[in-house]
This record gives structure tokens, C-alpha cells and sequence, in this order.
């Protein structure tokens, strides 16, 4: 870790964007450990079979067709940065192509940049896995990726007290079932990137698209529930221990990281787990897991804001 050097990257920022990525990738890899990932062969073997175990009971259990992308990695916590700043990226080019910077344009980028720098360090510091469906890719035809943060998941697993073999697995199997979710819905992508879109450019004219944003939440809940409905039905193995130890972690955390979770809307994204798996739970066991697999047929099947909250209006209205 070099604070100077990323303190330097965030000063010397420059562009004429709102936000220099090239400076708040520099600052927050300089200001994050990278953490190791030399791995034996046999610990590599052991991520692949993992991946491949998910692959086939996710398939099993689910019923979908789908794969797994081709770019599988292991990575590092700046692997992970460097993936991950493009997405960002894209994500705030909506906002900042109607950004007001105001009258002191440069003191604007830095103090942006030194924002995006704070969160990407931190995130890089935490994620354990993730799949990444390159939301607003530049290409349709950019692949889905698959990533392993190995130095997150080791350290997580030894402030568990867990084995790092098991807690890796448990990893891959809830990595895999977004990619099942996303393989089995071609369309979803491109459902999500517009609500984004919409959403963010009512933001940067100061107003707020509230239909935008609960189709994105209703979206996201579907997508983190039905992942939690595949895990409890095709793990290899009992997780509720990790999962609490895991939200226990979380809870017990310092206030500036609570903050910074708070700002991040990763209490959101727990929030939206418990209600979506509260949602499939009710299908699944009203109906089957193939009924809760209809979510997929397309965006019109998408349960609404309300009808996540009421299953059996979902499913009267899906089985007209």
C-alpha cells in the first residue's frame, strides 16, 4: 500500500470528464494491499471443479439452459479494481455527460475522483466473487465474466473460522446462479442497462424517474431471490452458518464501514435478497421451482414492485 502515491494519483487528476478513471484506478490500487494469488494446481483445480459442480447442479435443479462465460478468473484485489473501474464507467457516463461541474471545474474532478477512489478501494477490499454481465458494454457481443477475488475470500474465510475450501464453494455455486439467471434471459441485460439509463438521466436533470428506479429494484430483488432459491436447492451442503457468520461480520463492522456500506446500497442489496427469496419460497412452494422459473420467459413475467410482496397475484396473473 502507498497512501502517498494514491493521494498524488487523486491530485494530479486531470481530463476534461467529471471523473478521471485512469487517476482513481491508479489512487485506489496504490492504496489497496493486492493480496496474493499464487495458487498450487490443485487449488486451481479445486476453483474449476467447483464451477463445474454449480454448472450441473444448477442445471439440475433449475431446469434452465445456460453456461457458464468463457472468461473465468482468479484475481487479485487490483484484478479486481482494473475490471471493475470500467464498469463504473459506464455506468456514470449517463450522469456526467449532463454534469454541472460549476465554477471550479478541476476541484469538482478532484474531489469526484478522490470519491470513486475511496469506494473502488473498498469494494476491492471486500468482494469475494462476482458475475459481471458487463452492463453497458460498448459491444452486445462482449462476454460475461466470472471472477474470483482469492486473497477476500481466504481472508474472509479465516475471520469465519470457516474452511476456505467449503466457504470457496459456496462462492462459486451463488456466483454461478447469475449466470444461469442471465444465460436462461438473454433479454434481461438489456432490461436492466435501460432502466439504468432511464433512471440516471432523469437524476443529472434533477429529477427522479420513481417508475425507473422500483423496476430496477424489482429487477435486482428477482435476480439476488431466485439465485438464494437455486443455492437452497442445488448447494452440496448445509451454508446457513456461513451466510450468518457472513451478515454477523457485516453488522459488526466499524461505523465508517457501515457508512460506506450505507452509501455502496449494499444494505439495499440485503434487503433485496430477503424479499426475493421470501418471494420464491412462496412459488416454490405454492407451485414448483419450474412455475419460479417463468420469471425468465420474459420481462413481461417479471413480478412487479407490488406483486413481490403478493406471490399468488403474480402467479394468477403469469398462469392466465
Amino acid at each position: 500500500m502507498n497512501l502517498y502515491r494514491s493521494v498524488r494519483a487523486v491530485a494530479e487528476s486531470s481530463g476534461d470528464d467529471a471523473i478521471d478513471w485512469e487517476s482513481a484506478a491508479e489512487a485506489a490500487k496504490a492504496a489497496t494491499d493486492p493480496g496474493s494469488i499464487a495458487l498450487t494446481a490443485a487449488e486451481r483445480e479445486a476453483y474449476a471443479r467447483d464451477v463445474r459442480d454449480a454448472r450441473a447442479g444448477v442445471r439440475e435443479v433449475s431446469g434452465l439452459e445456460f453456461d457458464v462465460p468463457e472468461t473465468v478468473e482468479i484475481q487479485n484485489r487490483h484484478h479486481w479494481i482494473d475490471a471493475n473501474v470500467a464498469t463504473f464507467e459506464r455506468i456514470m457516463r449517463t450522469l456526467e455527460t449532463h454534469a454541472n461541474t460549476g465554477a471550479f471545474p478541476g476541484v469538482a474532478r478532484t474531489v469526484n475522483t478522490g470519491t470513486m477512489t475511496v469506494l473502488l478501494s473498498f469494494l476491492g477490499r471486500n468482494v469475494l466473487g462476482q458475475y459481471d454481465p458487463l452492463l453497458l458494454a460498448d459491444s452486445p457481443q462482449d462476454d460475461h465474466a466470472l471472477y474470483f477475488v482469492q486473497p477476500n475470500i481466504l481472508n474472509a474465510a479465516d475471520t469465519l473460522a470457516v474452511d476456505s475450501d467449503r466457504f470457496r464453494r459456496w462462492i462459486a455455486y451463488h456466483e454461478v446462479t447469475h449466470a444461469a439467471e442471465f444465460g436462461a434471459a438473454p433479454w434481461l441485460s438489456e432490461h436492466l442497462e435501460q432502466r439504468m439509463e432511464d433512471g440516471i438521466a432523469t437524476l443529472s436533470h434533477g429529477s427522479f424517474d420513481r417508475k425507473a428506479f422500483r423496476e430496477l429494484d424489482a429487477a435486482m430483488t428477482v435476480v439476488e431471490g431466485y439465485a438464494e432459491l437455486l443455492m437452497d436447492h442445488a448447494f452440496d451442503g448445509e451454508y446457513e452458518d456461513l451466510r450468518r457468520k457472513l451478515d454477523e461480520r457485516r453488522q459488526g463492522r466499524g461505523p465508517l464501514q457501515q457508512l460506506f456500506r450505507r452509501l455502496l446500497g449494499l444494505g439495499l442489496k440485503r434487503r433485496q435478497y430477503e424479499r426475493g427469496k421470501d418471494f420464491f419460497e412462496h412459488i416454490a412452494a405454492a407451485r414448483d421451482l419450474e412455475t419460479a422459473s417463468l420469471v425468465w420467459e420474459g420481462p413481461e413475467y417479471l413480478p412487479s414492485h407490488d406483486e413481490l410482496d403478493a406471490p399468488e397475484t403474480w402467479i394468477r396473473r403469469v398462469e392466465r
